[in-house]
């Protein structure tokens, strides 16, 4: 079973009022359970508020503040409800930092679902122009994590 399927399972249960769900397919089990009431350890919805904004351009091979008339924006969004997560373990540096160049493929932070580590990749070219979720809070589908500035040379 790819994550994927495994994320629509998750999508499809989100709104019902299953509190079990337990699947066996070609030797492999899956058993989902949530609390059949609200608890205060659920999932909510975070901020989508902007945790900084450019860094300096030193040091990047891209300018990092493109001019305005030349830039579009466009935001990765959480493809599962999970847990966001900038770096691959508590030791690691995040995969990417404000003003980094990111290429299309490119792992930029993993959710966390059911002790499953999904990795996030770019969609496309760009650069990273904010990080929208704090480091360890639970995510929604469809919640922007990271955007990305598209420019002409680049998207």
């Amino acid at each position: 079973m790819t994550n994927p399927e495994i994320s629509e399972i998750l999508a499809l249960l989100q709104g019902t009022n299953i509190t079990v769900f337990e699947l066996e397919r070609e030797g492999l089990r899956i058993r989902i359970e949530k609390p059949a009431y609200p608890t205060s350890t659920g999932m909510k919805l975070i901020s989508r508020e902007p945790i900084s904004e450019y860094p300096s351009s030193e040091g990047l091979k891209h300018p990092a503040n493109p001019p305005a008339d030349k830039e579009s924006s466009r935001n990765i969004t959480s493809p599962i409800v999970g847990t966001f997560y900038r770096s691959p373990s508590p030791e690691a540096g995040p995969y990417v930092e404000i003003g980094s160049v990111v290429r299309k493929g490119q792992v930029l932070c993993i959710i966390e679902a059911m002790k499953l580590m999904n990795e996030i990749e770019s969609e496309f070219d760009g650069i990273v122009k904010t990080i929208l979720v704090e480091d360890g809070r639970a995510v929604e589908f469809g919640t922007p994590l990271i955007e990305i500035a598209i420019t002409p040379e680049n998207g």
